[in-house]
């Protein structure tokens, strides 16, 4: 892993270089419920969620250089569709000034099974996102045995203290309390989305034949250390993508 880890310390160096770190927290059930059996405030919750379909998915997007948070929450499934679009719309709402500003981006993530390098929804999405901004990003990945070294991971801990003590009755409730962590003395910007997913988007051999000729892979780490260019590399790409890809 020492390359990503040079990668990682060169992007600090370099001005223009802005550097993230994205991950899907673990679902949270809403409603008179109880972790581990035990009480949760005043009143005692239920230890058991049988019935329950009221639940909220965290993701996060943590900004390294700022400490600047972003916690998106999604109330149909944690899909590959879901986070890429949290993260453009993270982009998206970048000052022009502060857009322009970004030569390369470091995109930092585990190997969850939404987030890794052979998952070929996420990274036709992502592709579509760098065709888009019209710049390169880098994916860096974690193992899922060093998945609590990346900067997000942290900010879950901070998360879960103002979550642990109240009950979650409703989605109003925990955005609340999701508002009042703190990280590095600031507090998150915190979204809902009421946006439905699909599961299991599949995708024809073609078009992942696309995907893959805008992706240059580390020789040593295809699956850990990814390259997303904003052109497309061949001529045979650039058919096979104005067929199967929608900008």
């Amino acid at each position: 892993m020492l390359p990503i880890a040079k990668k990682d310390q060169a992007s600090q160096d370099t001005p223009g270089s802005k550097r993230l770190s994205l991950d899907g927290n673990a679902t949270v059930k809403l409603g008179a419920f109880s972790r581990d059996g035990k009480p949760r405030g005043d009143s005692k919750a239920s230890d058991h969620d049988f019935g329950s379909t009221a639940h909220d998915i965290p993701c996060g997007i943590l900004a390294e250089a700022t400490a600047h948070l972003s916690v998106p929450c999604g109330s149909s499934a944690q899909t590959r569709d879901f986070l890429v679009d949290t993260l453009t719309a993270w982009w998206q709402g970048l000052r022009g000034k502060e857009h322009r500003a970004i030569d390369r981006g470091h995109l930092k993530m585990d190997t969850g099974p939404e987030r890794s390098g052979v998952r070929t929804q996420l990274l036709s999405r992502l592709v579509q996102l760098v065709a888009t901004l019209g710049q390169p990003r880098q994916l860096l990945y974690y193992p899922l045995s060093h998945s609590k070294d990346t900067p997000i991971e942290r900010c879950w801990g901070m998360l879960e203290l103002p979550w642990n003590g109240p009950q979650l009755h409703e989605v109003k409730t925990m955005l609340a309390w999701a508002h009042r962590m703190t990280c590095k003395g600031l507090k998150p910007v915190v979204d809902l989305s009421r946006k439905v997913y699909a599961t299991g988007v599949p995708l024809s051999k073609t078009a992942r034949q696309a995907v893959e000729a805008r992706l240059e892979r580390h020789p040593l780490l295809p699956k850990w250390d990814i390259l997303l260019h904003p052109i497309r590399a061949t001529c045979s790409g650039i058919l096979m993508l104005r067929n199967h890809l929608r900008y």
